[in-house]
């Protein structure tokens, strides 16, 4: 069947299982523009760190929520089509994955304000070109009418594993027990919270890649999208 443009592809899923390697290759792949929401949510706690609304366990959500029109958010294209999230000019890289922040993302996701704000400028972004967007909630609410939906899953140990292997070069002496601790407190996080849980969409391709390269699961995913663009 026919899809009409734009194109919307929405990768949900828990964290650490790759969602957002495998949405880089298929944007890459058929050229489509890629939308990392979970580095919007960990830019907007990366802020709040800097800026200093946390002060040890404690959030000035508050203060946060009054500040949020001064967090201006933006993909932006490099010479090689990747796309890279700028915040008020300034591009963001490694500092938004570091374990302090991933500590805290979960957390500022669930505050329904900030869901809002993000939820409208990732519906925007998706509005008016095709996009391949992935996240906790771009299939059940950003975009419930996608042209297609992947949801991944993957053992816990397994997420913490790769997880670690990331965080290990920015952190040496982070410990596996860490890793693992902090994906099964996102997880919980993110799949109980009030406003936009993590689910799967019951019309979602489940796909998990526990036993499975990157490889295998990238053209696992292409023969998804070929069958329903064609």
């Amino acid at each position: 069947m026919k899809t009409p443009s734009p194109i919307v592809i929405a990768i949900d899923g828990h964290a650490a299982t790759g969602k957002s390697t495998q949405a880089k290759k298929l944007a890459d792949h058929y050229q489509w523009i890629y939308i990392d929401t979970g580095a919007m949510y960990r830019a907007v706690a990366w802020v709040a760190l800097q800026r200093g609304w946390i002060q040890g366990d404690v959030l000035d959500a508050s203060t946060l929520i009054h500040h949020l029109n001064d967090i201006r958010l933006e993909f932006k294209h490099s010479s090689t089509h990747a796309t890279s999230l700028w915040l008020n000019g300034r591009e963001l890289q490694d500092e938004i994955r570091s374990m302090e922040v991933s500590q805290w993302v979960s957390r500022i996701a669930k505050i329904p304000e900030v869901r809002s704000y993000l939820v409208a400028q990732q519906q925007a972004l998706g509005a008016h070109q095709d996009v391949i967007m992935d996240g906790r909630d771009i299939g059940t609410v950003v975009f419930p009418k996608a042209t297609l939906k992947f949801y991944f899953t993957a053992r816990p140990e397994i997420r913490a594993q790769r997880r670690l292997e990331e965080l290990q070069v920015q952190q040496p002496d982070i410990s596996f027990e860490e890793v693992l601790a902090n994906v099964k407190q996102r997880d919980h996080l993110d799949s109980t919270r009030e406003h936009a849980p993590l689910k799967q969409s019951e019309d979602a391709v489940l796909i998990d890649v526990s036993e499975h390269s990157i490889a295998e699961i990238f053209t696992q995913l292409c023969g998804h999208i070929d069958k329903a663009l064609n």
